[in-house]
């Protein structure tokens, strides 16, 4: 049993990229399906979907790569605030990921969403994640 489902979410998508497959199974949760709705607004993976069972469901990830050099969107993607350690920052110091190139995922009290986002509404939250 994982004590943290976003890490492990995280780690699924990572090692499957890592491992060049095309599609991740991952189980379901509210939190997971809106993030996985921003990397498919963003660019960062090619498609999704959302299977329910008699237990919790699952989610299915369509990974995206170039097709011509076969590097994948995702470059990394790494867990910012963690059950040990929480990240919280204002809506006036909202963190860059890689200069600007790169997104910010925050859990703030108008839902999920990026950092570019969340500083246009000026909120602010916990950081869950930063992809690039």
């Amino acid at each position: 049993m994982y004590s943290d489902p976003i890490s492990d979410y995280l780690t699924r998508i990572r090692n499957a990229v890592s491992a060049r497959h095309k599609v991740v199974e991952i189980p379901a949760s509210n939190l997971k399906k809106e993030i996985t709705k921003i990397l498919k607004e963003k660019g960062y993976i090619l498609n999704y979907k959302f299977e329910d069972d008699d237990k919790q469901g699952t989610i299915k990830i369509a990974l995206k790569y170039n097709p011509r050099t076969k590097i994948p969107a995702i470059r990394k993607i790494e867990r910012a605030s963690r059950p040990g350690l929480r990240y919280y920052v204002g809506a006036d110091n909202m963190p860059r990921v890689l200069n600007g190139l790169g997104i910010a995922i925050l859990s703030t009290s108008s839902g999920v969403m990026t950092d570019k986002e969340a500083k246009q509404q000026n909120v602010g939250g916990e950081v869950l994640c930063r992809v690039y």
